[in-house]
């Protein structure tokens, strides 16, 4: 049974359970934003939900708790559960069923008439609780809020009803999409309401991180449905130092890569689009609306052309980094230019000859390409970076990789 303490705000576990899934490696002296105490509580906490999941190794500084989640056999993101203990009070509890009993059967009543049946509903207990008007209209606009209830207005009063119970979708939707989409939370959610059904889905690459991240996401979403600008608190991790920022949000990048999020956002006081990166977001404010957004939203959308990654400005200072390298293959081996086809995010791809192909692109940042580039290493002739810079690095770095296994003449001649 999960641990019943409840919680209000979201962000301690948060950092907890991103510490010790993604870190993995800090005791409990090296927690020491808060008391060792907290420590404790937060772990309490995070073992309730998670306890199959915990383990720890014992270092010369002490013992180190993390998480250890195997996709193989983990069908279902474990860290949906921090989601599921929600924050209540007896109040909250009491209205919650009587209100939706009193509006059962299709019933739409002013807010008047719903508190004197509350009133006349609970008389019948011993120790009766007496709910004011204020506290019942809350509730009634926090539940049309999520949907549970609907209201209209008739002359000059609001009547509420329950709302029309929504066909469920398929299962299988409901199993892909918890673990595919952003803010799949929402589907986890209602897997819980259905009854069971087998899973037919695995995951090769299986990114559950960003389930912490669920909150931030979906009030950046609402204020890009809506056009509206952020008040951004982010948290500098290197230099333990927390800024705010207000931005008019664009779009949610998500890599196929690793799963990372980030958040494409025009930056006025900076007068640039720059991304963030969500993990490092501590928390949103929706705002005003915001009059750029059409205008920067077209702006970046002429942007990602030259994106590889998340970054969109260039380290040299300059407004493109040009970057080509051309590759050989032989003839049994056409599936290596139909992958760099396949693979290229932008850029162009030109044939030279049977044998030959060269890819080229102009980007605001050529070290993103580096990984990808790596995996056609023995096949690379001739690689140009405009950035110099980068080019001795990635040089330099064949060279250390080619002398590591002793093979170091054989990059003299394509890489000198």
């Amino acid at each position: 049974m999960a641990y019943s303490e409840l919680i209000k705000n979201f962000n301690k576990i948060r950092e907890y359970m991103r510490d010790f899934y993604v870190y993995g490696f800090k005791t409990r002296e090296d927690y020491t934003n808060k008391s060792a105490r907290s420590y404790d509580n937060e772990k309490r906490r995070i073992e309730s939900w998670l306890g199959d999941y915990m383990s720890f190794r014992q270092g010369a500084d002490g013992k180190q708790v993390f998480l250890s989640i195997d996709s193989r056999l983990t069908r279902h993101n474990p860290l949906y559960r921090a989601w599921k203990t929600k924050s209540f009070t007896e109040g909250d509890m009491t209205l919650h069923f009587v209100i939706l009993d009193i509006l059962e059967d299709g019933k739409e009543l002013p807010l008047s008439e719903i508190a004197a049946q509350v009133d006349i509903y609970l008389e019948v207990f011993e120790q009766t609780r007496i709910f004011d008007e204020s506290t019942i209209r809350k509730k009634l606009n926090e539940y049309v809020k999520e949907g549970l209830l609907e209201c209209r207005k008739e002359g000059r009063t609001l009547l509420y009803r329950r709302s029309a119970d929504n066909r469920m979708p398929d299962a299988d939707v409901l199993d892909f999409f918890s673990e595919t989409a952003p803010c799949g939370v929402i589907g986890s959610f209602l897997l819980d309401k259905m009854q069971v059904h087998h899973d037919h889905f695995a995951f090769k690459h299986h990114y559950i991180t960003g389930a912490l991240d669920s909150e931030i996401l979906c009030k950046i979403l609402e204020a890009i449905h809506d056009r509206r600008s952020l008040t951004v608190e982010l948290l500098n991790r290197k230099k333990n130092r927390i800024t705010e920022n207000q931005v008019v949000p664009l779009r949610i990048l998500i890599s196929a890569q690793n799963g990372r999020q980030y958040l494409a956002a025009y930056v006025p006081r900076f007068r640039r689009i720059t991304t963030y990166r969500l993990d490092n977001i501590l928390s949103v404010k929706i705002g005003n609306a915001a009059a750029e957004f059409d205008k920067m939203r077209s702006k970046l959308n002429g942007m990602q052309a030259h994106m590889w990654g998340a970054s969109t400005e260039s380290w040299s200072g300059d407004r493109m980094e040009h970057i080509e390298f051309t590759i050989c293959y032989n003839d049994d081996e056409q599936h290596i230019p139909k992958r760099l086809e396949r693979e290229k995010r932008i850029g162009y791809v030109e044939h030279l000859d049977a044998h030959t192909s060269r890819f080229s692109a102009d980007v605001y940042d050529a070290c993103e390409l580096f990984p990808w580039i790596r995996t056609f290493i023995c096949r690379i002739t001739d690689i140009s970076i405009s950035n110099r810079e980068h080019e001795i690095r990635f040089k330099e770095d064949l060279r250390k990789m080619y002398e590591l296994y002793g093979t170091e003449g054989g990059s003299e001649d394509a890489f000198s």
